[in-house]
């Protein structure tokens, strides 16, 4: 079966296989939907068409835009330097504090306005300067073989690729999926299995597994993301485990963003997280022995900013997505003392800095834009 009897927008899908019963098991994510005839899964954008699983999505995006790295977040890879970000609809999770639920709680694919194929999106990111395209908005690992594609064309042009998830997928597709990646960002929401369960309608463990195998088995560069929801997993003593597992699965420098939520979706009921809180965390972080923890959603330079671990010296000032002092050398050592900061760093930062443009793929669409920014249209940061 192939793309055009399947319909615009529709590839079959990788990672299932039939059961005796007659059903379909998707086996790209622990949830393992098992699917008869016109049924979906929770993703809602995998879906049985006649005896194929099949994604929807291909080819198809809520739209894109063009981001600071740092907005991802990700502050040791390629910093100050533009991003074409974009996502899909649908999620494998179920977060009632979803940030995005707009877009990962979608039930309509009608919404995705944006028709681009993978060759355009990289002929997009080269035109207008992006570094990388993230894989964002919603989770990347959804549309997988749409995001595969993508990120060979990419690579192709020279354009790195940042996947930001949560992780929650299988072993032989997580393995292929990371494989193609430069950078990632992965949301580990909390450090309980019954909050998982209870309030994203998952489990821990595989996120677990993923984070130790990105960190472990390639050459992806890793950073790591808590939202701390006040009451639900903010105590010191959960920050403190989790903080302990990373150090021993992920290592010392491997950055780890503490993030301030919101009240949203389904728990607008909850108050936002109080600036102490991140304060508290990252103290917990460093104390365990984490070398570069951040906070995020709040105005705080300190806690924001890159220290060298050698000698303590600043040697990354950031005011919320804006570089505000830079003292790398080559490699990304420390002007002062030499120290080598982990991290993919070039001689000199970006400067693209808190702006965020939207981008019309139609400019893309064929013809080589003329001028090279063409089909970008610059909004508020």
């Amino acid at each position: 079966m192939h793309g055009s009897e399947l319909g615009a927008g529709t590839r079959e899908a990788r990672f299932w296989r039939r059961l005796a019963d007659g059903r379909i098991r998707c086996e790209l994510c622990p949830r393992f939907c098992r699917l008869r005839e016109g049924q979906r899964g929770l993703c809602f954008v995998r879906a049985r068409r006649g005896d194929r699983l099949v994604l929807e999505t291909w080819g198809r995006a809520s739209g894109f835009c063009i981001d600071p790295v740092e907005k991802k977040p990700l502050f040791h890879f390629l910093p100050g330097t533009p991003v074409l970000s974009f996502g899909t609809a649908g999620c494998n999770l179920a977060c009632r504090f979803c940030q995005n639920w707009d877009i990962s709680k979608a039930r309509d694919l009608d919404r995705l306005q944006e028709a681009a194929t993978p060759e355009e999106i990289a002929e997009a990111a080269a035109a207008t300067g992006c570094r990388a395209v993230a894989y964002t908005y919603n989770d990347p690992v959804i549309f997988l073989e749409y995001a595969l594609e993508v990120a060979a064309s990419c690579r192709a042009r020279g354009i790195r690729n940042v996947a930001v998830t949560a992780g929650y997928v299988r072993a032989e597709p997580r393995a292929e999926f990371f494989a193609a990646m430069d950078a990632a960002n992965i949301d580990l929401k909390a450090f309980t299995e019954a909050f998982y369960r209870r309030i994203c309608g998952g489990h821990l463990e595989p996120v677990l597994e993923t984070i130790a195998h990105v960190a472990r088995e390639t050459d992806c560069w890793l950073e790591l993301t808590t939202l701390l929801i006040p009451g639900h997993n903010d105590s010191d003593a959960e920050i403190e485990r989790l903080c302990a597992w990373v150090l021993e699965h992920a290592g010392a420098d491997v950055p780890l963003h503490f993030t301030a939520f919101h009240p949203d979706w389904k728990m607008r009921d909850v108050p936002p997280t109080p600036p102490a809180t991140l304060r508290r965390a990252r103290e917990i972080a460093r104390r365990v022995g984490l070398r570069f923890v951040y906070v995020g959603n709040v105005r705080d330079e300190e806690a924001e900013s890159t220290f060298c671990p050698g000698c303590g010296a600043r040697v990354i000032g950031r005011d919320r997505y804006r570089l505000t002092h830079w003292a790398l050398e080559a490699e990304g050592r420390c002007r002062a003392c030499g120290t080598r900061i982990p991290g993919v760093f070039e001689p000199r930062p970006g400067t693209w800095g808190p702006r965020r443009a939207v981008v019309d793929m139609a400019a893309f669409r064929g013809i080589p834009p003329e001028p090279a920014a063409a089909g970008l249209s610059t909004g508020d940061p």
